[in-house]
């Protein structure tokens, strides 16, 4: 995965999506609901060492807050009430490019 660094997350709230933009010029939109459900958070994945599996969430939800986590991630507090989701910026940009088709 990319080491580069995320520059922007943008909250399209009448698409209810986000925009991510990286300083080497990638950007790409993505389903707040496909962000929620593949939370990286033990939580939600629980414990194994094995691949982010999509859990969708139980109904549709919006980001109340995003927050920096370091120089490497993003944390976002959702609307059903979970925030424990560290979203490396590694991550995000290759849950982007796996789900460019099923925005």
């Amino acid at each position: 995965m990319t080491k580069t660094q995320m520059t922007e997350v943008k909250r399209l709230p009448d698409q209810r999506k986000f925009r991510l933009t990286w300083e080497d010029g990638f950007s790409s939109e993505i389903d707040y609901d496909k962000v929620r459900g593949f939370c990286p958070c033990a939580g939600c994945q629980g414990h194994g060492t094995g691949e982010v599996e999509f859990r969708p969430p139980v109904s549709p939800v919006e980001p109340l807050s995003i927050r920096p986590v370091g120089n490497y991630a993003i944390s976002i507090q959702w609307t059903d009430g979970h925030d424990t989701g560290i979203y490396r910026f590694d991550f995000l940009r290759q849950l982007v490019i796996d789900h460019q088709d099923s925005n």
